[in-house]
C-alpha cells in the first residue's frame, strides 16, 4: 500500500472512530455512569442522521427537506432531536425497573428504522438520502477527509471534557450513587428520576450528534446503514472492551474495536467474490472473540472504572492539615 492509501486509511478510521467514541461516551454517561440499560443507541444515532440530513439539504421531492440549514444547526438539531426522544421514552419508563427501559429503547430504534424503511415522502424510503452537504468541502477538496478527522476529534473532545467536568461535580456523584444503590440515594433526599432522565437525555443527544456527524462525513444515508448489529452492538463492545464507567476507556475501546471491525476488509478484498460474505461473518467472529476474552480475562475493561479520591483523603494531606493545626 503506498504512502497516501496508508494515510487516507488513517484518516477513515481516526473519522469512523472519532463517531463511535463520541456515542460510546453518551453510552457511558448512561450505562457506565447512571446504570440505566440503554439497548437502543442506534435509534438515537438515526434520528441525528436523518434529522440533520433532512435539515441541511437544498429542496429534494423524493423526501422531507429543502430546509438548507448550516452545518451546525442541523448537528445540533440532530442532538436536540435525539434527546427530546429520549425524554419521551424516559418519562413513562425510567420510574419502572431497568428492564422496561432496555425494552422501550429496543423497541423505539427498530420502530424508526421501519419508519424511515416504509415512509418514502419523510425520508425517501429503502432508496436513503443522498446530496447530503459536506461542511466546507470546496475550501479543503483533497483534504477535505484530514480536515474532517481534526472536526470529528474536536467534537469528541468537547464531548469528553463536558462530561468529564459534569461526572467531577456532585451531580455526577449522585449518578454513581444512583448506579450503585437507587434505594440509599433517595434515602439521601435525591429525586432519582430527574437525575436518571438528565443522564439519558444527556447521552441520547450525544449519540444524535455522532449520528449527525456520521451523515454528513458518509453523504448518503439508508436504513441499512442503522442495523442494530452496526449502530448498537458495536457501541456495547466498544464500552466494555474499553472500561464502563471510564471516558477514556470509552474512547480507547472505540478505536480498538473499529480497527479490527474495518481491518476484515482486507480479509474479504483478499478472497475470491463468491468468500464475501464469509468475511463479514470472520467480522462478526472476531468481535464475539473479543468480547469473550475481555469478559473472561478483565470484565472491567482495558482502562476500568477511574476511582476518585477525595482530596482530604489523598496522601499528604492528613500531615499538612495535622502541622497546621498544631
Amino acid at each position: 500500500m503506498e504512502w497516501g492509501g496508508i494515510v487516507g486509511y488513517g484518516l477513515f478510521l481516526l473519522i469512523y472512530g472519532g463517531i463511535y467514541a463520541i456515542s460510546a461516551l453518551g453510552l457511558n454517561v448512561q450505562w457506565g455512569y447512571t446504570g440505566l440499560f440503554n439497548i437502543g443507541v442506534g435509534g438515537f444515532f438515526l434520528v441525528g442522521a436523518y434529522t440533520s440530513a433532512i435539515m441541511t439539504k437544498g429542496p429534494d421531492f423524493s423526501h422531507l427537506g429543502g430546509f438548507g440549514q448550516p452545518f451546525v444547526v442541523g448537528v445540533l438539531a440532530g442532538g436536540v432531536l435525539a434527546a427530546v426522544l429520549a425524554l419521551l421514552i424516559g418519562i413513562p419508563t425510567l420510574r419502572l425497573r431497568g428492564d422496561y427501559l432496555a425494552i422501550a429503547t429496543i423497541g423505539i430504534a427498530e420502530t424508526l428504522r421501519l419508519i424511515v424503511t416504509n415512509e418514502q415522502w419523510l425520508t425517501a424510503g429503502v432508496w436513503g438520502i443522498g446530496g447530503i452537504p459536506k461542511p466546507l468541502f470546496s475550501t479543503f477538496g483533497s483534504a477535505y477527509n484530514a480536515f474532517y478527522a481534526v472536526l470529528v476529534l474536536a467534537v469528541m473532545g468537547l464531548v469528553y471534557f463536558a462530561i468529564e467536568r459534569g461526572i467531577r461535580s456532585p451531580w455526577g456523584r449522585v449518578l454513581k450513587a444512583i448506579r450503585e444503590d437507587e434505594t440509599v440515594a433517595q434515602a439521601v433526599g435525591k429525586d432519582i428520576f430527574r437525575f436518571k432522565l438528565q443522564a439519558l437525555v444527556l447521552g441520547a443527544f450525544f449519540m444524535g450528534v455522532a449520528g449527525a456527524l456520521f451523515a454528513h462525513f458518509v453523504g448518503y444515508i439508508s436504513p441499512e446503514a442503522f442495523e442494530p448489529m452496526n449502530a448498537t452492538f458495536l457501541v456495547w463492545v466498544m464500552l466494555i472492551v474499553g472500561g464502563s464507567g471510564n471516558s477514556k476507556g470509552a474512547i480507547l475501546g472505540a478505536f480498538i474495536v473499529w480497527v479490527i471491525w474495518s481491518g476484515t476488509e482486507f480479509v474479504a478484498a483478499a478472497l475470491p467474490p463468491t468468500l464475501g460474505p464469509r468475511a463479514h461473518a470472520l467480522r462478526i467472529i472476531l468481535i464475539g472473540l473479543l468480547l469473550m476474552i475481555m469478559l473472561l480475562v478483565r470484565p472491567q475493561g482495558v482502562l476500568g472504572e477511574e476511582r476518585q479520591v477525595s482530596k482530604l483523603l489523598r496522601p499528604g494531606d492528613g500531615s499538612r492539615q495535622a502541622s497546621a493545626g498544631g
